[in-house]
């Protein structure tokens, strides 16, 4: 059964940092792409931040640039996703999603993404 698990999330105070996992069973991740992406309450779905399978490019979103950093071990099938000085506006149910990508680069369209977990929820308040 192909599966991704989101763990890590929790409450944190602004200026805080979470390392949010992803990890996956009944598939191996090195051909895929991983994203994370996050849905806060009444928003849009919006990408975070991406990393390629093949050359293990990295892509962030504006808001999180400088302060998020997605890393991989494909030898425990899980990614990572750290985040720090978290603001209040990093509230939202945050999902890994993979991709087949066995080129370079890094898909940034949700549409690209066929496997996605259930969501952890990152709550940042004082």
């Amino acid at each position: 059964q192909v599966q991704l698990v989101e763990s890590g999330g929790g409450l944190v105070q602004p200026g805080g940092s979470l390392r949010l996992s992803c990890a996956a069973s009944g598939f191996t991740l090195d051909y895929y792409a991983i994203g994370w992406f996050r849905q806060a309450p009444g928003k849009e779905r919006e990408g975070v931040s991406y990393i390629g399978s093949s050359d293990g490019s990295t892509y962030y979103a504006d808001s999180v640039k400088g302060r998020f950093t997605i890393s991989r071990d494909n030898a425990k099938n899980t990614v990572y996703l750290q985040m720090n000085s978290l603001s209040p506006e990093g509230t939202a149910v945050y999902y890994c999603a993979a991709a087949w990508w066995a080129v370079v680069g890094v898909p940034v369209s949700a549409d690209s993404y066929e496997y996605w977990g259930q969501g952890t929820q990152v709550t940042v308040s004082s």
